[in-house]
């Protein structure tokens, strides 16, 4: 009884900017727990290439390519996957870039792109499926926050802004549309070895900070992160709402 509140056979997830990393890890852990997927991208020909690897592994994965900064190709693309492909239960606003500048000299276009992406995309995305949601009185939509939703480091200050917005707009969210049968929450990283970190990975200076900031001592595997999104999109949470789970390996619980 108590591993089928965690059993996502006869769901179907949407996670955008799923074509690899955090993303693609979380299209998997769902994929595993049975659910239906639908992965996201800008870059058809890189979307469908991970469709069809998960494909070949057995799981039931389409494509869906569009641009999540842009709301009429959001609502499009959410339209068509509901007509063609079926009702989307699940909703993992993943997609996200990150730019490093110090912020005296952060380029206004550059803010702007990183609001768009960071932010501006989930409320296109979860206001496009959310309508469909309510009109159903269910679903679950989990956003990705950031270790960054709390704390700030030099020369990411409007990562931090975007992602402190997440964490606010998962609330209000959870605060309009929970009565409407719908769960909200959002998942907090760490530090994960990923493309987007690559950068970080690789100096030398901050892999030995990083090491010894996080009590686990070590960067994040982004299978680690699944075990908190089938939660979240799972029967085990119906009564959780409007929380961000941070996945830190303990930083955020130490000076």
């Amino acid at each position: 009884m108590s591993l089928s509140l965690f059993d996502l056979a006869g769901r179907r997830a949407l996670i955008t900017g799923s074509s690899q990393g955090i993303g693609l890890a979380l299209a998997e852990g769902l994929a595993a727990a049975g659910a239906a997927i639908v992965l996201n991208g800008r870059d058809a020909d890189r979307v469908e290439a991970a469709a069809q690897a998960m494909r070949g592994r057995g799981f039931d994965v389409t494509a869906a390519a569009f641009d999540v900064t842009d709301p009429g190709a959001v609502r499009a693309g959410v339209d068509r996957i509901e007509a063609d492909t079926g009702p989307i239960d699940i909703l993992v606003n993943n997609a996200g870039i990150q730019r490093r500048a110090p912020l005296e000299d952060f380029a206004v276009d550059t803010w702007r792109e990183i609001v768009s992406a960071n932010l501006d995309s989930v409320f296109y995305v979860g206001q496009a499926v959310a309508r469909h949601m309510i009109a159903r009185k269910r679903g679950k939509i989990i956003n990705i926050a950031s270790l960054q939703s709390e704390a700030a480091r030099y020369s990411i200050a409007p990562y931090t802004a975007t992602k402190g917005a997440v964490k606010n707009l998962t609330k209000g969210m959870c605060t309009d549309w929970a009565r409407h049968g719908l769960q909200v929450n959002a998942i907090g990283p760490g530090y994960f070895d990923t493309p987007l970190n690559k950068a970080l990975v690789e100096d030398p200076k901050f892999d030995a900070w990083l090491r010894t900031r996080t009590p686990a001592g070590r960067w994040g595997d982004v299978k680690e992160l699944q075990g908190a999104a089938i939660f979240l999109a799972s029967s085990a949470s119906d009564f959780v709402n409007g929380q961000t789970i941070y996945v830190d390996g303990g930083v955020l619980a130490t000076l």
